[in-house]
């Protein structure tokens, strides 16, 4: 019998292709008219790490996803509208991401930052609010209890985290996506694991 939420996945997975694949085309071929091609490659060093770091994060969003929804086995007219809402942020990383690559090196790269971080904290909420969405109104399978709980507190730790990485953005605006990084990575894993971690980062920190 097909998934009720089959529609919703599939959908879903679409717009995670194409937001993907749009960041390469904020990579420019150089025309010969520029110079030398070995150094306009080198120059546009700042589109590639812009590029590398969003498909990491899309990456990391679209793996998040996929493990909500083995979790959410019904759906309603709140869960369609909420899963829209982070699709819509989704479609917006290809704009902050190209801004990125175009400023790191100028003197406005507080800005790009700000701008990158904030899309990311803004896509932190949505993915909490479509979460908790459906873990309130029981659309999860009850089979899955233990599982979600711990999706539900990975997903706390998001938008305070993402909210640091605008602040000190700044700061250091390279500290600040150094941080973020990490923050993909956390996310990156089985919650599980990111529980285990968080559990001995917060011992770590005890006198």
């Amino acid at each position: 019998m097909p998934s009720e939420t089959a529609r919703i996945e599939a959908f879903s997975d679409g717009v995670f292709a194409i937001a993907i694949t749009l960041l390469i085309l904020e990579i420019k071929v150089p025309s010969v008219a520029q110079g030398e091609l070995a150094h306009q490659l080198l120059r546009q060093w700042p589109s590639y790490f812009a590029f590398l770091l969003s498909f990491l994060f899309i990456g990391v969003m679209w793996i998040n996803h996929h493990r909500m929804f083995t979790h959410i086995h019904r759906s309603d007219h709140g869960l369609l509208f909420f899963n829209l809402l982070l699709l819509l942020g989704v479609t917006v990383v290809p704009f902050p991401t190209a801004v990125l690559a175009m400023h790191l090196t100028a003197s406005d790269a507080r800005t790009a930052a700000a701008l990158y971080n904030g899309t990311y904290f803004v896509l932190a909420i949505f993915f909490n609010v479509l979460w908790r969405y459906a873990v309130s109104h029981r659309l999860i399978d009850h089979a899955l209890a233990a599982s979600a709980g711990a999706i539900s507190k990975q997903y706390a730790f998001g938008p305070l985290m993402y909210l640091v990485c605008l602040a000190l953005g700044w700061f250091s605006v390279p500290l600040s996506l150094i941080v973020n990084c990490a923050l993909a990575v956390f996310f990156a894993l089985p919650p599980k694991h990111a529980a285990s971690i968080k559990q001995r980062a917060s011992h770590a920190e005890m006198p």
